[in-house]
Parts: structure tokens; C-alpha cells; sequence
């Protein structure tokens, strides 16, 4: 194996593409193999209770961890600056691990309003469960502030709202939860580890869709929570006991572990994480692509007198444009748009060559989806009213396609 002991020094996509080497692959392998075995033995039973009471690493069962798993785990740690990673079977684990596994009855959490449909329904499902859910918006901090509580044991928000792509006030948020010793998680899937990487502003906890950017072909369910290091764990009182024996700063991760994957089974499956970790590789290539595909697609609607709004960070006409450009290397691959009264959305979609209508997102392939009709649909018009959501928006999820190709198609369907 050569010798990958600086990587330190390497860029973002060079880190990534051999991260694997860095620990011996059987074989001598390019890639972390696919280990399918859900048990794991060991020829000193010694060893084996060992493993098990975490004084030495190890591998107990399937549900807790995975040699290919672990390989992925390692590799969006190093993509997030982060200390240590859980993978997750689908993003939305990942922050369901946050209720499961740090959150009780009255505790009180503050999120931004602005949110991905299934995360509000999730919020909404916690707070029914006994732990209190403040909704506020998140573009400015003093309503953050002002909505925190003795009890307030963490505060949420996406980089980048999906689909109206609204901005958090990212790092005032991170100076208040800081001075407050509340715990940041920030959901880091529209932006990825590499437009942009949370703990810069002290999130304390990163989220990530890996099925989304990360993994980027639309093949594998996936999703990760990774501590940055930056928060003390030591001062948050939802510890258990048996996981304060461990180092502060691996308290979290050990009760994330065990009450998210090992009691409620969230995990990912060997053969989603080895798709994820490839297409991982890849990232910042198309990243590079769609974004600047994106900003072209945005200008051009956003000149065409038929379209009534273009929500995408990248254009000036943007409330936080400005803050999108000090924080983030680029403006992203999701923007969302109005048709002027009188032009049907389900017409528009239709006339559409290259785009898909279809539901996921950070695919390689440019998606589009009647926002108010199908992934906010279930919420109700009032709440999609206060959250900004035009009966008429379409979400746009921007892939790697010749550029001219989508202003052409874009352009075709505005046409009729």
C-alpha cells in the first residue's frame, strides 16, 4: 500500500478518492469491499467481551456496525472536518436519531421554520411525544434568541431551505448556541461538506442526506450525523450514565450509537454504503457542475417575463445573497420558481424534454417537482402559506447535463 500518511495536506477530492487507503483493505483492494455478514467472531471470547464493554475497537453485530460502513463513517468524517460519523439507512434516521437518542419529554427544541417537508413532520411527531418544538425563522437570529428556554437542549436548521432556499442565520446562530452551551445541529445536505462545512460556524452536529449529493446517483438510501468536536458533550444532561465512563468528547456518539442504531435499528446496509462511498468520490466534481448549471438555469428564468419569482441564493434579487457568498464556496444545485397567473404548473412540467418530474433530489440527472401539490401536500394550505410556498412553485433539482441543454428545454416549455 502507498504511503497515504499526509493526507492532511491533500485537497478535498484527492482526501476523499483515498481515504480507504489509509487503513489496509483486504486484498489490497482500491475500494472497501462489500462485507454482507451481520456477525462477527472472534478466536478470544476475552476479545470478543472486550469489544463489546468498548475497550478496544471492534465489530459486535451488523445493526451497530459494518467494516464497509465504518470505511463510509470515516470518509464523511473527513469530508466534515469531523471528529467521528454514524451512518444512517436514510437521512431521515439521521435526524430521527437526534429524538431517539438525546431528546426527553420537556425538553424544548428550536427549529427554523423553514424546512424539508418530512423534517416538519417529524418535529410536529416529537413534539406530540412530549419534547416541545419552537418554530421560528432562522434568517435572523434574534428570533432564535428570543424562542430559546431554560430547557432548549438543541437548535436545527438547514443550510439552505429546501425548496424555498431561505438561509439560516448560520453563524450568529452558532455564536448564540456557543455562549449559550445549547447544542447546533445544522443539516448540511443542500449545501454538502464541500460548498460549505458547519463546524466553521460551531455546529456542534452535521447532518447529511447521503442519498442526496454525497451518494448523487440515486441509487442508495443513506444519511449521517457527524460530530465536529466543538461541543461538550460532558454539559448535556441527556447522557446516560453508562455513557458518561467514556471520554466527554465520545459521549455523544457512543449514545447516538447505541440508542439509534443498536436499540432502534437505523442502520445502512453494507451494499447502500459502498454505492454511497463511490459516488462520494465524485462529489466536488458535481458539485462544480450542477451549481454553475443551476445559476444559469435561475438567470434565465428570472429575466423571462412569464416567471413570476426565482428563489436561488446565486442571484442578487436573493434576501441573503450576500450571506450565501461569505459563507459558501458556491450557491448550490436546488433553486424553485413561479409561473406567472395563468400558466399551468402541470403543463409547464410536462413540456419539459430533459428535466424528470420526480421526488428526490442532488441526483445527476436535473429533477423537477410541483412543490405545493406532491412534497408539501400533506401539510396543508395554511402552513405551506407560512412557509412561502406558492400553489405554482416548482422545485429544481439541477444536474450535470450540457448547460445548454437545460436552458433549451426550460426555455422550450415556457414557450408552450
Amino acid at each position: 500500500m502507498s504511503d497515504t500518511s499526509n493526507f492532511a495536506n491533500y485537497g478535498f477530492t484527492t482526501t476523499i478518492l483515498h481515504n480507504d487507503r489509509r487503513k489496509s483493505i483486504e486484498h489490497n483492494s482500491l475500494h472497501k469491499p462489500i462485507h454482507t455478514s451481520v456477525a462477527f467472531g472472534y478466536t478470544d471470547a476475552r476479545q470478543l467481551a472486550s469489544v463489546f464493554q468498548g475497550k478496544e475497537p471492534g465489530f459486535r453485530y451488523g445493526r451497530q456496525g459494518n467494516p464497509t460502513v465504518s470505511a463510509l463513517e470515516d470518509k464523511i468524517s473527513k469530508m466534515e472536518d469531523g471528529v467521528a460519523s454514524l451512518c444512517f439507512g436514510t437521512g431521515m434516521a439521521a435526524i430521527g436519531a437526534l429524538a431517539q437518542a438525546l431528546l426527553r419529554a420537556g425538553d424544548h427544541v428550536v427549529s427554523s421554520s423553514f424546512l424539508f417537508g418530512n423534517t416538519n413532520s417529524l418535529w410536529n411527531t416529537v413534539a406530540a411525544q412530549g419534547t416541545e418544538v419552537s418554530f421560528v425563522d432562522a434568517t435572523d437570529v434574534a428570533n432564535v434568541e428570543a424562542a430559546l428556554k431554560p430547557n432548549t437542549r438543541l437548535v436545527f436548521v438547514e443550510t439552505i431551505a429546501n425548496p424555498r432556499t431561505q438561509i439560516a442565520d448560520l453563524a450568529r446562530i452558532g455564536e448564540l448556541c456557543r455562549a449559550r452551551g445549547i447544542l447546533y445541529v445544522v443539516d448540511n445536505t443542500m449545501t454538502t461538506p464541500y460548498l460549505f462545512r458547519p463546524k466553521a460556524v460551531g455546529a456542534g452536529l452535521v447532518v447529511n442526506a447521503l442519498t442526496k449529493s454525497i451518494g448523487g446517483h440515486g441509487m442508495a438510501l443513506g444519511g449521517a450525523l457527524t460530530d465536529t468536536g466543538v461541543f461538550d458533550w460532558s454539559a448535556y444532561p441527556n447522557i446516560a450514565d453508562n455513557f458518561r465512563r467514556q471520554p466527554p468528547a465520545a459521549q455523544g456518539m457512543a449514545q447516538l450509537r447505541a440508542k439509534a442504531l443498536r436499540d432502534f435499528g437505523a442502520s445502512l446496509a453494507p451494499e447502500a454504503a459502498h454505492h454511497i462511498a463511490v459516488g462520494a468520490e465524485t462529489l466536488a466534481l458535481r458539485m462544480e457542475r450542477t451549481c454553475a448549471n443551476a445559476l444559469a438555469l435561475a438567470r434565465m428564468l428570472e429575466a423571462d417575463d412569464r416567471v413570476a419569482a426565482v428563489h436561488y441564493p446565486g442571484l442578487e434579487s436573493h434576501p441573503q445573497h450576500k450571506l450565501a457568498s461569505e459563507q459558501f464556496r458556491a450557491y448550490g444545485s436546488l433553486f424553485s420558481f413561479e409561473l406567472k397567473e395563468g400558466i399551468d404548473c402541470f403543463d409547464y412540467l410536462n413540456r419539459l424534454k430533459v428535466a424528470i418530474p420526480a421526488s428526490n433530489l442532488g441526483d445527476t440527472r436535473t429533477l423537477v417537482i410541483p412543490v405545493a401539490h406532491t412534497i408539501f401536500f400533506e401539510m396543508g394550505a395554511e402552513r405551506r402559506a407560512s412557509m412561502g410556498i406558492a400553489e405554482s412553485l416548482i422545485r429544481v433539482s439541477v444536474g450535470i447535463e450540457d448547460t445548454a441543454d437545460l436552458l433549451a428545454d426550460f426555455g422550450a416549455a415556457l414557450n408552450g
